[in-house]
């Protein structure tokens, strides 16, 4: 493969999981990669079998200074950046009411302000580049919310909010966004990775306790393979043009699509008290402006 034809990768996460996998399929594919985990020495398979192509750093997310030197290196190494993947995360499974404002920042501070710092740090790269694509690994639970997942779901469904909006900002400047909205893998977020309340509430055992116990069940049975996945993730980075969410799983297909028939059928229930609102004689779109036509709004009928 030609030098110039190769892309730079910069993945977190890259020691488990969907982060382990991609970097794989990444590297066999001859692309090059700037793997980051909290104990790079945990790449250093990677490195043995992938000497010229691989560059292993110190990353976590949370603390900015590493984010820096993370991206730094990455130039350094291979002069750019042509896709980031925000994958390093984790779970906070349990009723809200169970958790405790320490992790719930903490859960926060990783799947959000981390993924976005790491963002914010990429983006004058891939600015000047005139060329990027970052990938934010959200999901179903970024589209859908079930019980028990409160905490987890409120940073996943904010990854989403944000991308949404650098997804319409930085388009003129030839920077795609592609959020990954996977269903249950066969990953460590079921085991290792998942962080449960210390007092569960016995009001919420029939709800959130239960799902929880469904989820300790299913690890090690998660219908989804991860190798899959990176392959559906290199498949939109290469396309011409990459879907902007990217759902993967039969599960997280079937649960996004019976949320959408509710929204609708609850919007459609509801439509005339929401649009009773405003003040009479005014015609207005979902946002109005100049943005509404840029967004092509129109006034629900």
């Amino acid at each position: 493969m030609a030098e110039n034809t190769k892309k730079v990768w910069l993945i977190t996460g890259s020691s488990t999981g969907f982060g382990r996998s991609l970097t794989e399929t990444v590297l066999k594919h001859g692309d090059r990669v700037v793997a980051t985990a909290r104990k790079p020495e945990q790449l250093s398979d990677l490195v043995t079998h992938y000497p010229e192509t691989v560059k292993p750093v110190q990353l976590d997310v949370t603390k900015p200074q590493e984010v820096r030197n993370a991206v730094n290196a990455a130039l350094d190494a291979f002069g750019r950046i042509d896709v980031l993947v925000n994958n390093a995360g984790y779970g906070a499974l349990g009723a809200i009411e169970e958790f405790s404002d320490e992790v719930i920042r903490q859960q926060f501070e990783t799947n959000v302000f981390g993924a976005l710092d790491v963002m914010r740090v990429v983006l004058p790269v891939m600015r000047k580049q005139r060329h990027g694509h970052i990938i934010n690994v959200s999901s179903v639970a970024g589209f859908v919310s079930f019980v028990g997942t409160g905490i987890y779901c409120g940073t996943k469904f904010a990854l989403e909010g944000i991308s949404e909006a650098l997804a319409q900002e930085v388009a003129p400047l030839g920077i795609k966004v592609t959020i990954i909205e996977p269903g249950a893998f066969r990953t460590d977020f079921n085991g290792r990775s998942l962080v449960t309340p210390d007092t569960l509430i016995d009001d919420y055992a029939s709800t959130s306790g239960e799902f929880l116990q469904w989820i300790h069940n299913m690890n090690g049975k998660q219908p989804g393979d991860p190798d899959k996945a990176a392959l559906a993730i290199m498949q939109a980075v290469t396309s011409n043009h990459p879907p902007l969410r990217l759902v993967l799983g039969a599960d997280a297909v079937n649960a996004i699509d019976a949320k959408l028939k509710s929204v609708k059928e609850e919007l459609d229930t509801w439509k005339s008290v929401a649009c009773d609102t405003t003040f009479d004689g005014v015609e207005v779109g979902a946002i109005g402006g100049e943005a509404k036509s840029l967004l092509n709004i129109t006034t629900p009928k």
